[in-house]
């Protein structure tokens, strides 16, 4: 069974090629992606792997996690279920979010 981890605190240089290639040597991975800002396109510093089985995440967070890479101590674990988001946008009102009527 494929496991996710959470790799935090990475370089703004790490691609998700590179990141990749960082854990493909601790067992077989099926997607490494940097979290990037839609707006900029750059790297927001973190990203996730999934590796094919548990063992070759096991390995992975035990070789990487806070070894320095391009001058960061990285941060390796278990990726948390994403958390559910209400759609929708703000709300507003009340006397200092909204639009009040003068009359």
């Amino acid at each position: 069974m494929s496991k996710k981890l959470y790799v935090g605190n990475l370089s703004y240089q790490v691609t998700s090629a590179t990141l990749e290639d960082m854990f493909a040597a601790h067992g077989a991975v099926r997607s490494a992606q940097v979290v990037t800002d839609r707006d900029t396109g750059g790297s927001k510093g973190f990203g996730f792997v999934e590796m094919a089985d548990d063992q070759g995440a096991n390995n992975a967070i035990r070789a990487l996690h806070d070894q320095e890479v391009d001058g960061r101590r990285l941060v390796v674990n278990e990726a948390r279920p994403r958390e559910e988001r209400s759609g929708g946008g703000g709300g507003g009102g009340g006397a200092r979010g909204g639009f009040r009527s003068r009359r």
